[in-house]
């Protein structure tokens, strides 16, 4: 049988530390290579840093963008508008965007400006033809809401490293997008979220890291990069009980399929 490879759908490598890498990020490149990874979707979380990741990635075809502004980050120094994204939307690279979405768990001081971000994202993706990357933490109903209501089913998505319920997958799904997991479900906590694994149609999943954040076990602790993937990907055949190379098959299908009108560079 072939060497699986591996498309991380989630990843913010101008958050990586390169220090261990001789500050080279090819070095690093270098490192998830090895890892039998063929894709990286590297995601913004604000416009202010934007311009900074894409010069960071500009000479790898396997590298895509995203650009949007993070809940979090919100309000943002440069905010979310059309104008704002105008530029680099002109990017090749950028096939997504996001990550945008609702995040109440720290404060829902900024929660009308927060809505009012991700309203205008999903415009913005609609007027574009670029799937959302969608972050939803302590906000489910809002987060549903707004994809309903702003008609985001037209263009699609992802539901980026779910975390929710069961019930939430499948509002998701109904509305068309797809569901990524991260190194979380790993984690010896995470057995209701393994359950959603569990009920989940392989079809409609994706893989992804975060990294630098959520690091998988074995590995949990240190650093996370795209090239632990792979531990993901392998939780979920032990979840499913099917081989880690459909896994890997199938979450690389799915990618390029929610991806196939902008994914113009090669793999």
């Amino acid at each position: 049988m072939t060497t699986p490879t591996f498309i991380d759908s989630h990843c913010h490598l101008d958050m990586l530390d390169l220090g261990n890498y001789d500050n080279r990020i090819e070095n690093l490149l270098e490192v998830i290579k090895q890892n039998n990874i063929e894709h990286m979707l590297c995601v913004s979380v604000d416009l202010d840093r934007w311009h900074d990741m894409a010069e960071l990635v500009k000479d790898y075809n396997h590298i895509s963008l995203s650009v949007g502004v993070h809940p979090g980050a919100v309000p943002a120094n440069i905010p979310a508008s059309h104008d704002n994204f105008a530029e680099m939307l002109q990017n090749p690279k950028v096939i997504a965007i996001g990550e945008t979405g609702l995040d109440y768990h720290y404060s829902i001081e900024h929660k009308i400006a927060q809505q009012s971000s991700f309203i205008t994202q999903i415009d913005i993706a609609k007027k574009h033809q670029k799937p959302l990357i969608i972050h939803t933490r302590d906000a489910r109903q809002d987060t549903i809401n707004i994809l309903t209501h702003e008609n985001a089913r037209d263009i699609g998505g992802i539901l980026h490293c779910f975390t929710e319920d069961w019930e939430m997958a499948k509002k998701g799904l109904d509305l068309g997008f797809y569901i990524s997991f991260s190194g979380i479900i790993t984690f010896k906590n995470a057995a209701e979220l393994r359950e959603v694994v569990a009920k989940m149609p392989i079809d409609r999943m994706l893989i992804e890291t975060d990294a630098p954040y959520l690091t998988p076990v074995p590995y949990r602790g240190k650093a996370n990069h795209p090239g632990l993937v792979p531990f993901v990907a392998k939780t979920i055949s032990e979840v499913k009980n099917i081989p880690i190379e459909e896994v890997a098959r199938i979450t690389s299908q799915n990618f390029r399929e929610l991806f196939k009108d902008n994914l113009t560079i090669s793999a």
